[in-house]
């Protein structure tokens, strides 16, 4: 799943605080799955689409290319209530995923990452307490938010290439073939990170107060 890039507004929903868009978004998830109707999930997808369109002023394509990376799990969804509940189930959990999907991307789409890395580091600054570092829990939502989307690229990638030598393009074969070739670039990039990452000292463990090294790290 692709997840936006920041696209720059001036809007009030580029302005207004992180934190109050990220609450305003799982706000929307604990409505969408608190009140499991029709009437709630369609209204939800509806004032997404109207914050993000008209309100943020984000191209249709932003949400068009969502929709599409979404389109096989959304099907796949609604065939298994049609198998095992009903309609209305299945029109129910369709319609909030997309709307939950396409709320985050507004939010990323609005939002830059390195505000969104300051409110979930601020979130977590608490959990010093208990030896968690805030700074480097920010490190790995900066870094799944930048990755998602260049996955995405190479995965277009590799698809352009197969396509040039006379594969598939599109189904289940196109992504069973693309599956092997995608994991090892992963993989190689996974290991420069790590490397370039334990070059800068990412790994190492900050240097403990004084008087925590007087005490031995325990409070006297």
């Amino acid at each position: 799943m692709t997840l936006a890039l920041y696209v720059p507004r001036a809007t009030v929903v580029h302005r207004a605080p992180a934190g109050l868009k990220l609450l305003s978004l799982s706000l929307t998830g604990v409505l969408v799955f608190a009140v499991p109707t029709l009437p709630v999930a369609a209204g939800a997808l509806a004032a997404v689409l109207a914050v993000g369109l008209f309100v943020a002023e984000l191209p249709p394509e932003l949400f068009g290319r969502q929709a599409r990376t979404l389109l096989w799990w959304l099907v796949a969804l609604l065939a298994l209530h049609l198998l095992t509940t009903d309609p209305e189930t299945g029109a129910v959990a369709v319609l909030r995923l997309l709307a939950l999907v396409l709320a985050a991307a507004v939010v990323t789409a609005t939002t830059r990452v390195t505000e969104m890395v300051a409110v979930v580091e601020w979130l977590c600054a608490p959990l010093r307490l208990v030896g968690v570092r805030p700074a480097r829990v920010g490190l790995v939502i900066a870094m799944a938010l930048r990755f998602l989307p260049v996955l995405a690229e190479r995965a277009d990638a590799i698809r352009e290439a197969q396509a040039a030598r006379g594969g598939p393009v599109r189904g289940l074969r196109a992504t069973v073939t693309m599956v092997v070739p995608l994991l090892v670039s992963v993989l190689r990039m996974a290991d420069t990170v790590g490397e370039a990452l334990d070059a800068r000292g990412a790994d190492d463990v900050p240097a403990q107060p004084s008087w925590r090294r007087r005490t031995g790290g325990r409070l006297s």
